[in-house]
């Protein structure tokens, strides 16, 4: 089998980017090594910028985006009872669109099947080989027979486990990490949010945040400890801690009950560079990681897919390679913007074990010149509802 690019992962990215590619007339291959109801029992959060929005759209795959997905003009920000609104529209003329993950997925498989995009599912073994040369291939297997598909290019879009990274060798790249100290327990429940927009609180007992899915579908978190499973948490104990780490109004008006989904997720930053090896790029986490106090995760591999999208379509149309050849730089440099917020979000918010009494209290002179200063209010709209590509 043959196919111009090859996209190893059937996830957002690799999705968007096949969907993108076909509608300018590209072919593309996407082979994902789970099944596809694996792929969408995966629960993610679902913050939109304005240019995954648009990319969405461009894609054939926005409709139901538009018409389900949750306008977010502003989002709050408390410390202890102090709060801050960040009104996004005031400061930058847009706004965010609250719309689950899971459903950016559904919305993007359900456009693939419509035009009889070729989607390989349970695929084994999967290896991406001659990427240095001009004749790349990926074989892999499925139902127990080994096949070869041959490509142009293969887009890496299989997450931070997958074996795109892999396949660069370690001599040929260079990572950088922070682990934080800390985790998120997170609940997924059916109940009215607690507000119309998104709270990130910071208060002695730690961080929380309140979110949702859709009007009747809740999502909360907590820092935890990294020692923590989710055993140790029943969900009275969890709404107890949330209510003590939001401001009193909202918590006196939190609807609790039973979680439909409860998890812990660690918190990390990861950038591997570069994003290109020969005939193979890298597209979101494969790539990179942040934490999701920034809510960056999904809106950066989409701002991957901008820049790889462009290039390959520059390419086929006049065989011109400056856009795939431009792809590394132009992505990690805004790639690298989305960490510095994540991580200052995540800084800023969270209490961390080792803080002294010195880095407490630059932490609320933080928060004090962000209630103060518009230009620090608007510095942090514009980077919340996505930088420009």
């Amino acid at each position: 089998m043959r196919t111009q690019v090859a996209i190893i992962g059937g996830g957002p990215s690799g999705l968007l980017l096949s969907q993108l590619l076909h509608r300018r007339g590209i072919d593309t291959v996407v082979i994902e090594r789970k099944s596809k109801d694996y792929v969408l029992g995966r629960i993610r959060a679902g913050v939109l910028e304005t240019g995954l929005v648009d990319q969405m759209q461009r894609a054939g795959a926005g409709a139901r985006m538009l018409q389900e997905g949750l306008v977010h003009k502003g989002t709050v920000i408390s410390y202890g009872e102090r709060q801050i609104n960040i009104d996004f529209e005031a400061h930058t003329g847009k706004h965010v669109l609250v719309y689950g993950q899971t459903e950016v997925t559904r919305d993007l498989y359900a456009a693939r099947e419509v035009v009889n995009g070729k989607l390989i599912f349970n695929a084994d073994h999967v290896q991406i080989c001659d990427v240095d040369t001009e004749t790349p291939f990926v074989s892999y297997v499925s139902k127990g027979t080994t096949h070869r598909l041959e490509c142009d290019f293969v887009a890496g879009c299989d997450g931070f486990h997958g074996v795109s990274r892999q396949t660069i060798p370690r001599s040929a790249r260079r990572e950088y990490e922070k682990v934080y100290p800390f985790g998120w327990l997170g609940i997924l429940a059916e109940t009215p949010p607690v507000h119309d927009e998104i709270i990130y609180a910071s208060s002695e007992r730690g961080f929380a945040l309140c979110s949702m899915r859709n009007r009747h579908l809740s999502r909360y978190y907590i820092q935890c400890d990294l020692s923590d499973s989710v055993q140790d948490w029943s969900d009275d104990a969890f709404w107890e801690a949330l209510k003590r780490r939001i401001p009193e109004q909202h918590a006196e008006r939190l609807i609790t009950g039973p979680s439909v989904e409860k998890s812990i997720a660690r918190l990390r930053s990861f950038v591997s560079e570069p994003m290109r090896w020969g005939r193979l790029f890298l597209c979101g986490d494969a790539a990179h990681i942040v934490p999701p106090t920034g809510a960056k995760g999904l809106n950066t591999a989409a701002s991957d897919v901008h820049y790889l999208s462009e290039g390959l379509i520059r390419y086929y149309a006049d065989k011109d390679t400056s856009g795939i050849d431009g792809y590394s730089a132009r992505a990690l440099a805004r790639v690298w913007k989305a960490e510095r917020f994540s991580w200052w979000m995540t800084s800023l918010l969270h209490r961390f074990p080792d803080q002294s009494a010195f880095d407490l209290r630059m932490q609320r002179a933080e928060i004090d010149y962000l209630s103060e200063d518009k230009n620090a209010q608007a510095i942090l709209a514009s980077n919340y509802v996505g930088l420009p590509y």
